[in-house]
């Protein structure tokens, strides 16, 4: 063997080129064919003219490469065994196919979309619906504003009860707190409270001293205003424009509640005790008036309604000025029917004492406040 060939020692050993340099297709090296083949490794095949690269050394064959998601992902390569004085750094253990590991691909399922009404993608459950928002906003506002109203009734003392008591309770004061011109107008206007639509002045020309109400009634009508008491008692007398008729208008202030008020108009309602002859009410007959002659037995027509808005109850009774007696009385709300031929209807009397309460009536409610009634 030639000494340039013993003198140099053979390569290392590597998995990517082979043990010998490749000699196919360069000049072949001085000292003939009998050099060049002491150079070939040990039972390594021969090498042919057709070849043009050097065989490699045969290398174990790789796994099947994984895909994932239609690319192919390169399987882990075999550790290299270190050769010669210089190890290579020791490969990563997840690398070694002796590792315990998944070979499978870790695959993590995103979060699901919707669509908002823009038609752009969302997850799903991550926002919250226009719809349920403002159905949140309105709830809170909503509760906020309840809230705050109830504090602010708690911190000023008052609520919707307690103002409908406190006007009741103002309206039972009227009697002493409110002039008489104001309950009692001295002149009355009635725009189509006449017979047949005709229009009604009033003058007045008494007021009674205010004061029990012992005397003022007839037995039956006392025993039946005797549930509710009585405060004060205020009358007026008036006549109309030719002074041939005269009618008192009283107001009762009684000392009951509005339940009890309320019992005492269902009665009257039920009962019919406001058209009752033996429930009239007395007359005020004011001595130096032409209501002087005004007794019972000239009571020709009158009307009784009891309020329950207000502890009042407002009555009106109505006659002949010339203190003429009347044999049958009837009541307003029937003397004034379309109709009626009783001479109280006829001469309008049941019109003079409807027309009469339902005005003082009104005058009552104007001091007392917003009215909850409406005077026919």
């Amino acid at each position: 063997m030639p000494p340039s060939s013993a003198a140099a020692p053979p390569p290392s050993p590597s998995a990517r080129f082979p043990d010998a340099a490749p000699t196919v297709g360069r000049e072949a090296p001085r000292g003939g064919g009998a050099a060049q083949a002491s150079s070939r490794r040990p039972g390594a095949p021969a090498q042919t003219p057709t070849e043009t690269t050097a065989r490699l050394r045969p290398i174990p064959a790789a796994p099947e490469a994984e895909t994932a998601g239609g690319t192919d992902v390169p399987a882990p390569r075999a550790a290299v065994p270190p050769s010669g004085p210089a190890a290579p750094r020791t490969p990563d253990p997840a690398l070694s196919w002796s590792t315990p590991h998944d070979p499978r691909p870790l695959i993590s399922f995103g979060e699901p979309e919707g669509y908002d009404g823009l038609a752009r993608p969302r997850p799903l459950g991550g926002r919250p619906r226009p719809q349920a928002v403002a159905a949140a906003v309105c709830l809170v506002l909503g509760v906020g504003l309840l809230t705050g109203a109830v504090t602010g009734s708690w911190l000023a003392g008052d609520s919707g009860e307690d103002g409908a008591r406190s006007a009741y309770t103002e309206a039972g004061d009227l009697w002493h707190s409110v002039p008489v011109d104001q309950l009692f107008p001295p002149t009355l206007l009635g725009k189509g409270a006449g017979p047949g639509g005709a229009d009604r002045t009033w003058t007045r020309v008494a007021v009674a001293p205010d004061g029990d109400c012992a005397g003022a009634f007839d037995r039956l009508l006392a025993k039946a205003l005797d549930p509710v008491g009585c405060s004060r008692l205020l009358r007026a007398t008036y006549t109309d424009a030719t002074q041939s008729h005269v009618t008192t208008v009283g107001l009762l202030f009684t000392k009951a509640d509005a339940a009890a008020m309320t019992a005492l108009a269902d009665r009257f309602e039920k009962q019919g005790l406001g058209r009752r002859e033996d429930l009239m009410p007395l007359p005020y007959a004011a001595k130096d008036t032409v209501a002087a002659g005004f007794g019972a037995p000239q009571r020709a027509s009158w009307t009784v309604s009891v309020l329950t808005d207000a502890p009042v109850v407002v009555y009106a009774v109505s006659g002949w000025a010339d203190g003429r007696t009347v044999d049958e009385p009837e009541p307003a709300e029937e003397a004034i029917e379309s109709g009626a031929a009783s001479a109280p209807a006829q001469a309008g009397l049941g019109h003079e004492a409807k027309g009469l309460a339902d005005r003082v009536e009104r005058a009552l409610r104007k001091n007392i406040g917003t009215p909850t009634e409406q005077p026919s």
